[in-house]
């Protein structure tokens, strides 16, 4: 019998749990502190403090990091199939002014009856007379424990044993170019003694940037960020971002200058309202038996990506409460076809294939790599053109410009 999702709170936390997984979130901050599963008592690292395990943060004016501490908690939905719990806090120019992001923030976690994992998801908001602000990095990021995940996969050809935290500090490492990227000399695993580690190797593409995690080879588990839609994210289907990297750490990325820099366009003004809902993303948690030949890392990865389509094929989520992430009754499409004209090669129109089709807000060509508010994602779907036919299925209503690429 599949136990009812049940909710309490007990000394400034909130738990929520399914019979599968126990989720613990800090009350009123909103931090993630605590993820219940199998006979692992807490993924997540418990040395970090509450505001380093798993959080919501961004990177804004002067590099300044916000992890988005929360005021308010409320119960938004709760039925023995899901709970809602919405952690809130309004930007206040009196006591806020230049000591976090002029923004205000609803972070959202959802957990239903019968699924390991939990669903994430934020509604972000700027008032019209908000001062100018930069948000140059808009993410999640979770903090798994780091004496259990060791192996982390990415896709198919990109997995392996990682390196310690420990293994990249002096003494047992030799940086590079740049810090990100160190030698190992004197590493914790001696296999990996030689290699190079950098967390930008494991970038993905958005196209790409679906489903990546770790592996606890000591309890046979797994821990998966999965976004099934890139409606959310900005700079287009190739765009490049991070994933997971050596922490062990567990990225869901939203909004970065990574690969781009400033040319992002990643600045606010005072007097343009501005409102976004970023995910959801769903934190999924697998386990397998045991085997001396670890054939239970093909066995969870592979049931990551079953998980991946699960979630692609239920997108838009129906079970999302707020008005501000619109039901599949609620959107369009937009089908169409796409020709070139191209008089070296034949003065009649050719079919265009392997290409990128979006919708983007209105504006100059190729606008829609740079914009890092709105972006292609935000209004559409984006669907490879392998013939000359493309169909944009669930985007949302407003005025969009068709984007080849």
């Amino acid at each position: 019998m599949v136990r009812q999702v049940k909710l309490h709170r007990h000394d400034e936390r909130v738990f929520i749990d399914n019979g599968l997984v126990e989720v613990t979130i800090e009350d009123p901050s909103g931090y993630l502190s605590g993820i219940r599963y199998k006979k692992m008592p807490n993924v997540l690292e418990t040395r970090n403090h509450n505001d380093n395990k798993g959080y919501w943060d961004i990177v804004w004016d002067n590099e300044s990091y916000d992890k988005l501490h929360a005021q308010h908690m409320e119960i938004i939905t709760q039925t023995e199939e899901v709970v809602e719990i919405s952690f809130t806090k309004t930007w206040k120019s009196t006591t806020d002014h230049r000591k976090s992001v002029p923004l205000n923030i609803d972070k959202r976690y959802i957990v239903r009856r019968g699924v390991p994992g939990l669903y994430m998801y934020s509604i972000f908001e700027r008032e019209a007379d908000f001062p100018d602000a930069h948000m140059y990095q808009i993410r999640i990021a979770f903090k798994l424990k780091e004496d259990k995940f060791h192996f982390m996969a990415i896709s198919d050809n990109r997995q392996n044993i990682m390196p310690t935290a420990e293994d990249r500090e002096p003494g047992h490492c030799q940086v590079l170019a740049f810090k990100e990227a160190v030698l190992l000399t004197n590493p914790t695993n001696t296999r990996l003694r030689g290699q190079v580690d950098d967390k930008y190797q494991y970038s993905a593409e958005n196209k790409d940037n679906k489903l990546h995690g770790w592996i606890s080879d000591e309890d046979a588990v797994g821990f998966w960020v999965i976004s099934p839609s890139n409606e959310f994210r900005t700079g287009g289907p190739v765009k490049q971002d991070l994933t997971s990297h050596v922490g062990p750490t567990a990225l869901s990325m939203f909004t970065s200058t990574h690969y781009t820099g400033t040319d992002m366009n990643v600045f606010y003004k005072n007097g343009e309202p501005w409102k976004k809902v970023f995910g959801p993303v769903f934190i999924y948690l697998n386990s397998a038996a045991s085997d001396p030949n670890q054939g239970y890392r093909k066995t969870l990865w592979n049931d990551a990506k079953r998980q991946l389509s699960e979630e692609i094929e239920s997108w838009p989520y129906d079970f999302v409460a707020s008005e501000d992430f619109p039901h599949a009754e609620r959107r369009g499409e937009v089908n169409g076809q796409l020709l070139v004209r191209d008089q070296y090669m034949d003065k009649k129109l050719m079919q265009a294939k392997s290409a990128f089709v979006g919708l983007a807000a209105p504006g100059l060509a190729g606008s829609w790599q740079t914009e890092g508010k709105v972006g292609i994602e935000l209004v559409a779907i984006v669907y490879q053109c392998f013939t000359f036919y493309f169909f944009i299925f669930l985007i949302h209503y407003g005025s969009l410009n068709p984007n080849p690429n």
